[in-house]
């Protein structure tokens, strides 16, 4: 038990050097304060004191010490997040360009990788004898439906369907409108026909060469639309339950200094990262100038109100954690300082809530308070020594 008391006698002793408070002058002013009541030191260091528990300290102390108080209201606690992140491609924009016909790569207009495209612009022309003969098949029904126009009608719409299925063939093969229409009002057969592209964007991958055989399935080129993107960011354990989806968010990049883009948070993801303690959360965001480039870093800020209604707050600074309880110092004026259990709730801007314990309007240590802790566990410590 000696051996406790030592240990508590020096830690207190060490906290109140750091504050430039001797030991000394403890001892005289605890001295002092009883001779001046004509009493002798109680075997209890805070009895005579006006609240239970509570220390009394000069006020010259407590102005070396810096003390300084707030008093406790009501507001509505804002959370505020930050994590970091990166920038990635919308998963829902990406797209693969293959055939579905083999064929021969004759000239390659999209010839290099991060080149932008355009929506129906041609990437390449193509030679294939199957779509030759889907030419030929479809300009000898059309002819022959045209020679047919005395005949009866179950021979005309024979014809017809026949020149449906060769027109199927071709629109189901990809091939546009435009070169339909042209080899219809020609009548001319094309050796080569072009591969437009099916999107506005910019190709990622490209395995296409000119001269080489593609066959059906086989990636030519890998797209995607940057006009929107994702920023994934990675959010500690502890942030992720006052995040919700379609809240505002805002990013910053080092790479693009004094821009801020906005956008919300489109998804929350699942599962935890058990190597950081972390959940990856979505947030999408429009990008018309192409500014924001997959892979970049990406700072995430995000803001919401944790309470719905105004709670009882005060500063964080103000509450001592001990790991089994949470104490506060109440300022009674003239030096008293009250040390009292309270029971916290949420965080958030520098606040803490405080569910029990404390009243609006009370005063309360937001700065020194753990020197004045120390202080009142010396005296104790000095109490029971004195036995």
């Amino acid at each position: 038990m000696i051996g406790v008391k030592k240990n508590v006698l020096g830690w207190t002793v060490m906290a109140m050097m750091a504050a430039n408070v001797s030991f000394s002058e403890i001892m005289a002013e605890t001295t002092t304060d009883h001779a001046r009541h004509g009493t002798a030191a109680p075997a209890n260091p805070t009895a005579g004191s006006d609240k239970t528990g509570a220390v009394r300290i000069s006020m010259d102390k407590v102005q070396k010490m810096g003390v300084k108080t707030e008093v406790a209201t009501m507001r509505s606690l804002t959370h505020s997040t930050r994590a970091v992140g990166t920038v990635q491609v919308d998963e829902r924009k990406l797209q693969v360009i293959t055939l579905k016909y083999e064929g021969w790569i004759e000239t390659l207009h999209a010839n290099a990788t991060g080149q932008s495209v355009r929506r129906g612009q041609s990437l390449m022309e193509i030679y294939s004898p199957a779509l030759v003969l889907a030419q030929q098949e479809y300009l000898a029904v059309i002819k022959a439906r045209k020679s047919l126009d005395g005949a009866d009608a179950q021979t005309r719409a024979t014809a017809d369907e026949l020149a449906e299925s060769a027109l199927i063939r071709l629109r189901n093969w990809d091939i546009s409108e435009d070169q339909i229409k042209r080899l219809r009002t020609s009548g001319k057969i094309r050796r080569t026909l072009s591969v437009h592209s099916p999107m506005n964007g910019i190709i990622l991958e490209k395995t296409a060469i000119q001269g080489m055989r593609a066959l059906p399935g086989e990636m030519l080129y890998r797209m995607v639309d940057l006009s929107t993107v994702w920023v994934v960011a990675d959010v500690f354990e502890q942030d992720v339950g006052s995040i919700w989806e379609g809240e505002a968010a805002t990013v910053t990049l080092r790479a693009i200094p004094g821009k801020t883009f906005t956008g919300k948070v489109s998804f929350i993801y699942p599962t935890l990262s058990a190597e950081t303690r972390t959940v990856q959360v979505r947030i999408e965001l429009a990008n018309p100038d192409n500014l924001l480039r997959p892979a970049l870093y990406a700072t995430v800020h995000l803001a919401a109100t944790t309470s719905a209604s105004k709670v009882l707050t005060i500063p964080d600074s103000a509450v001592l954690n001990s790991g089994s309880r949470q104490v506060v110092l109440v300022d009674h004026g003239e030096g008293l300082f009250e040390p009292r259990p309270v029971k916290a709730g949420g965080k958030g801007d520098g606040y803490i809530e405080i569910i029990e314990g404390l009243k609006e309007g009370e005063k309360v240590v937001v700065r020194a308070n753990s020197l004045i802790d120390a202080e009142s566990s010396l005296r104790s410590a000095l109490g029971h020594f004195s036995h």
